[in-house]
C-alpha cells in the first residue's frame, strides 16, 4: 500500500465529511516517484471548538507511524463543516519549493 493510501485511511478514523489528501512530493528536491511532502485538507465535526493546535495534535496522533518514518513534510488545512463552507470549501494553495522548483 503506498504512503498515501495509508494516509487517507488512518484519516477516516477522525470521521471526516471532506478529506483530500495530496502528494506534493513532486514539487520538492526528492526522487521521482516520492511519498514524503503530503497537504492534507480535512473536514470533520470533531474539530469544532478546538484551538488549531489541537486540531494537528489530533492528525499527528493518527500519522505518528509515517511521521516519524517516510513522511518529512505534511500541510495540514483542517476545518469544522462550518468554516468549511464559510471557505467556499477551498483551501489555500501551497507555496514554491523553498529548496528550488520541482524536477
Amino acid at each position: 500500500m503506498s504512503v498515501q493510501a495509508r494516509i487517507e485511511e488512518k484519516l477516516q478514523s477522525l470521521d471526516p465529511e471532506h478529506v483530500t489528501v495530496e502528494n506534493e512530493s513532486h514539487m520538492h528536491h526528492v526522487p521521482p516517484d516520492s511519498e514524503t511532502h503530503f497537504k492534507v485538507t480535512l473536514v470533520a465535526e470533531r474539530f469544532a471548538g478546538l484551538m488549531p493546535v489541537k486540531r494537528h495534535q489530533q492528525v499527528y496522533a493518527v500519522l505518528a507511524d509515517e511521521l516519524s518514518g517516510p513522511v518529512h513534510a505534511l500541510a495540514l488545512h483542517l476545518y469544522t463543516p462550518e468554516e468549511w463552507r464559510q471557505r467556499g470549501e477551498a483551501r489555500p494553495d501551497s507555496p514554491d519549493c523553498r529548496g528550488g522548483g520541482a524536477h
